[in-house]
């Protein structure tokens, strides 16, 4: 070879090496890629992201889009053939005040399904294996096949003895009024209950919006129908009710929609003003946590014990941060940690059974910081 024509040669040999074995050298690109994945990606649970992670909501979504439809093409034809008349004949308020509330009740309809209700995240392996070892231990098992049973610890909040279960599917120990969503697949925090007509759970971070959700579309509903009929009445007073609705056919189908529709939204928002003014969720009122029926001296220990500041707390306390990371990068060669490290701690997934302060993050809503465990 001669002198001249070994260096590019040489340079070509370590190319080639650099790029096709399976040394170290090419780890860095891999690994360049996969740390380009977010964890919305790759995310656990039965759910569908949108705009890089930023929209979370349920799998099942066509009822989501047939109250989508239902809202639109209602206030649709209303603002189209009874808008109009009303503002001419009335009052230009109508349609003013009527805007008003379709885009608060559209506002706070995404809001509550494209949002995160309150997910939990799961134990990463190294941590669902040290808990299980931990419970094994506390039970006085061993490793073999034997397999306890439910798992639950107790914890005392407002001198009220709450019982955590074991989640078998995130591998943790769910906080109080947490419940894993069958249909997500989530463990959610202060669940409320799944709801398909907007298309997501409804939890801790989603439920004033949901509230305010259904709220504003009582009045909207009200609202359309109440003045449909006025728009009906007013045509009919000049021409006849046969011909006030050959001018307005819309006005028929408008009416019919908010006449079947107006019971149930009105039943739901004065039910959940029960629950907001007592501090319960649907789940808890359904499975009857805080009956009398349980005992004497059963009680709810989250209630504040005066509607005000139970409805205040629900609507104007402080939003907690989303404990998953939806759009951070996946780490491939570091553990997923279970919950941000933003100073919230994760509920029990590393702690033995025995010594477990269960320093809630969860606490901070309660009246008084009050919590002891049982072991």
């Amino acid at each position: 070879m001669p002198p001249g024509g070994g260096g590019p040669m040489k340079d070509c040999e370590y190319s080639q090496i650099s790029t096709h074995s399976s040394s170290p050298m090419e780890s860095p690109h891999k690994k360049k890629k996969i740390a380009a994945r977010r964890k919305w990606e790759v995310f656990p649970g039965r759910n569908k992201f949108f705009c890089n992670g930023r929209i979370m909501m349920a799998r099942q979504t066509g009822v989501f889009y047939l109250t989508l439809i239902l809202i639109l093409v209602t206030s649709g034809l209303f603002f189209a053939f009874d808008c109009r008349y009303l503002a001419e004949k009335i009052t230009p308020a109508i349609p003013v005040v009527g805007g008003i509330l379709f885009f608060f009740v559209m506002g706070t309809l995404l809001r509550t399904s494209f949002s995160d209700p309150g997910v939990l995240p799961r134990a990463t392996p190294d941590e669902a294996a040290d808990l299980e070892r931990q419970i094994d231990i506390a039970n006085g098992t061993s490793s073999g096949g034997y397999r306890p049973p439910p798992r639950t610890k107790e914890v005392v909040i407002n001198g009220q003895t709450v019982k955590l279960k074991y989640c078998f599917t995130c591998k943790i120990f769910r906080p109080p009024r947490a419940s894993h969503c069958s249909l997500c697949d989530n463990c959610v925090e202060q669940f409320d209950h799944h709801c398909p007509w907007v298309g997501n759970c409804v939890g801790k971070r989603n439920y004033r919006f949901f509230y305010m959700f259904i709220l504003s579309l009582s009045f909207l509903t009200v609202f359309i129908f109440a003045f449909v009929i006025t728009h009906v009445i007013h045509r009919s007073q000049q021409k006849g009710f046969l011909d006030a609705l050959k001018d307005s056919p819309a006005s028929v189908l408008e009416a019919v929609i908010c006449f079947f529709s107006v019971w149930s939204i009105i039943g739901l928002s004065g039910f959940h003003t029960y629950l907001i003014s007592s501090n319960q969720t649907t789940n808890e009122d359904i499975k009857g946590s805080w009956s009398n029926k349980r005992g004497k001296e059963n009680y709810n220990p989250y209630s504040y014990g005066n509607i005000f500041t139970n409805c205040c707390v629900a609507l104007c306390g402080p939003i907690s941060p989303s404990l998953i990371d939806r759009r951070g990068y996946v780490q491939p060669d570091t553990p997923q940690p279970a919950a941000p490290s933003n100073g919230i701690t994760m509920y029990g997934a590393t702690q033995s059974q025995s010594d477990m302060p269960l320093a809630f993050s969860a606490s901070k809503e309660l009246r008084p910081p009050e919590c002891a465990t049982r072991s």
